[in-house]
């Protein structure tokens, strides 16, 4: 829904699932105790001249796009029928290629074949606030992804909920004076992140309103790590559709699809939130009919059976 879920976007998201490795541990953990992040006692700070002007820019953007009827968050209707052949088709295009490949220390759009990746452990996410997110948004954003991810849990079947114990899923809200310091915390979080990723999060356009970089380790066609960064300085309902989208894709929906109708997963921000047709792709990706590494002509036919079997099931 954008210009910019992998890396591009002139009014949208931005979500790179990079697969960078993650480089095993060389000692394992001897204790089973889950590893919880202190709390830190925070001191609020103002937001730099620069944040103040984009979330101007943010709000204006919010209403010009309202004013156009888009941003919807009626998941879809009479106006947007799909059948199961386009429903398979949209799940191809959108789970089995990835919309970004490296390019030196940068990020460059590119679909791409890829492999089909997914979650093969609890999915646990931390949501962490930039020093300079008033408190009051902080309290409603961990509601917003807490609830959020209890749907993706219900849809998907996976594990999935709001900690901080233990996490591999890190939602961060930052501000524009937040991001741009948050390298040592990348690095600590994701030891040996390329540049290239690293450089897409810190050096984040205007345009492009959020990003998602999902790890695997060792080449794995499974994510053992995710970092989704969302601007702070949105409105609520930009905030939400980043989340919305963020944290769907880093589930292994990686690219968009301008034939994608009603969805997210396209760059024509008609919605802003996560649709029908959307859960569909996500029980697909997650239908043990499916194998994590499957190719696109592997898995084309057996999404397609389960796509038929999904709208056989659906009410008309």
């Amino acid at each position: 829904m954008g210009l910019a879920r992998q890396i591009c976007a002139t009014i949208s998201f931005v979500s790179l699932i990079a697969c960078d490795p993650v480089p095993p541990s060389v000692d394992p953990p001897t204790s089973p105790r889950p590893q919880v992040r202190e709390p830190v006692v925070q001191t609020i700070t103002q937001p730099s001249d620069e944040s103040k002007e984009l979330a101007i820019y943010y709000r204006r953007l919010q209403n010009d796009l309202l004013t156009q009827g888009l941003l919807r968050v009626d998941g879809g209707g009479p106006d947007t029928p799909f059948t199961d052949t386009i429903l398979a088709r949209n799940f191809v295009r959108i789970a089995l290629f990835d919309e970004y490949v490296a390019a030196g220390d940068a990020l460059r759009p590119q679909a791409t074949l890829s492999r089909l990746k997914r979650w093969d452990q609890p999915i646990r996410m931390d949501v962490e606030f930039g020093q300079s997110v008033p408190r009051d948004q902080r309290a409603a954003d961990k509601n917003s992804v807490a609830s959020y991810a209890a749907r993706l849990a219900r849809i998907t079947g996976l594990d999935i909920r709001q900690t901080d114990e233990n996490p591999n899923f890190h939602v961060m809200v930052l501000n524009e004076g937040d991001r741009k310091d948050y390298a040592p915390r990348l690095r600590e979080l994701v030891p040996g992140i390329a540049t290239s990723s690293l450089n897409a999060i810190i050096n984040l356009p205007r345009d492009q309103r959020c990003i998602i970089v999902a790890f695997s380790e060792g080449g794995a066609s499974f994510y053992s790590k995710a970092i989704a960064v969302i601007r702070g300085e949105h409105p609520d309902l930009l905030r939400t559709s980043c989340f919305h989208e963020e944290l769907a894709q880093g589930l292994g929906l990686a690219n968009d699809s301008p034939q994608a109708r009603p969805s997210i997963f396209n760059d024509d921000e008609e919605f802003g939130l996560l649709t029908t047709h959307d859960e569909f792709l996500l029980k697909i990706l997650y239908d043990p009919r499916l194998q994590t590494g499957m190719k696109p002509d592997e898995a084309a036919p057996i999404a397609r059976i389960i796509a038929r079997d999904l709208l056989a099931g659906t009410p008309s």
